[in-house]
């Protein structure tokens, strides 16, 4: 059964939409920016943050874009003065409990309340007050949780319940005491938290971070390097985000709408990869001498290898030999082990942990 349109004006432009759309979704494909904080495409809508509103012919009050769907012969209105003046006093009341440090930041070039404050030109505030909740301690090496940063958008408690399931989070107190975090009080290690840092890719501000990112810069200071994650089969989209000073991995991330995973990720894909600039991590070959590894070239490392497959396998044949992969190899590298193992050794005993 084909679904019947439903006709609308938005900004002056007739369109049709399908029954069930929102008035931010059909906006947002005809290109017109309607400006939130409290909406993430992954999630069902909150209405939470108000920085959405419009104006709808014969409604007695403004109404959310991300959670009003669109009705037959609507009028809206995203751009007139009521509107434009509504949405600024929603940024006064919001930056009225948020601190005024967006030049020490690690968020600074990517936070969609700062970008917000600078479109409305919400400068002065009548309201504000500092806060003076504080960083909240946790153990954790993974998740910053900033209480003052916060937003009470509720990004990051919808979708450790709608996407994750793991019920980690929720709204504590009330009015200005009103927090967001682990019931009690406890740290997220205490909690059902897997760490998979879905909370911190759906943040809108600096309130949650990746603390093994935090002071190694800002986003114009990294390059961003699209790959593949290896960990497992799913082979979910990457980001590494890579220090245009250092060279160095700094944080990974991923982006929604990227396949097959919109930017989802597990806490391996997100968090697994302190292991690329560890100290601790092997850059020479070793050649156990007298019972005692030591250092050797690559040359005397390749040649031992290559006489001891080639002794196995002319005493016990080609199924003897079996190659294994690692997750934390790249995909290029794995694929020649595979071809190694087939065409050399002449064995398709081939595993890797990535098949699961």
């Amino acid at each position: 059964m084909i679904e019947t349109k439903v006709k609308l004006t938005i900004d002056n432009k007739e369109v049709e939409a399908n029954p069930g759309q929102t008035i931010l979704q059909v906006a947002s494909s005809l290109g017109i920016k309607i400006p939130t904080l409290c909406h993430d495409p992954r999630l069902k809508p909150f209405g939470a943050c108000r920085v959405c509103l419009v104006e709808v012919e014969k409604a007695k009050n403004l109404v959310t874009a991300c959670s009003a769907e669109v009705q037959e012969g609507m009028v809206v209105k995203t751009d007139t003065s009521r509107v434009i003046n509504a949405r600024k006093f929603v940024l006064e009341l919001i930056l009225s409990d948020h601190p005024l440090d967006c030049m020490t930041c690690d968020k600074c070039g990517e936070c969609a309340l700062q970008d917000l404050a600078y479109e409305y030109g919400a400068r002065d505030n009548r309201f504000f007050k500092a806060p003076q909740k504080g960083i909240a301690p946790d153990p954790n090496t993974m998740i910053l949780r900033d209480y003052d940063k916060c937003i009470l958008c509720g990004r990051c408690v919808r979708i450790c319940d709608e996407v994750e399931q793991a019920e980690a989070l929720d709204f504590i107190n009330r009015g200005f005491d009103t927090v967001i975090g682990p019931a009690y009080g406890d740290t997220l290690l205490g909690t059902t938290c897997e760490f998979c840092g879905q909370c911190v890719s759906t943040c809108p501000v600096g309130s949650l971070r990746e603390k093994q990112a935090e002071g190694k810069g800002r986003i114009w200071n990294l390059e961003k390097v699209k790959t593949v994650c290896a960990y497992c089969g799913v082979g979910c989209t990457l980001f590494l985000n890579v220090s245009k000073k250092t060279g160095q991995l700094v944080k990974v991330t991923s982006q929604v709408g990227t396949v097959p995973n919109n930017g989802n990720l597990c806490i391996k894909g997100r968090f697994g990869y302190d292991f690329v600039h560890h100290p601790d991590r092997l850059t020479q070959p070793l050649i156990r001498k007298n019972g005692q590894l030591v250092e050797a070239t690559w040359e005397e490392a390749l040649t031992l290898v290559a006489k001891k497959f080639t002794e196995i396998k002319k005493r016990h044949g080609s199924q003897s030999l079996a190659c294994v992969g690692s997750a934390r190899c790249t995909n290029e590298e794995n694929y020649l082990m595979m071809k190694f193992s087939r065409s050399a050794l002449g064995t398709h005993s081939v595993d890797q942990c990535a098949r699961t």
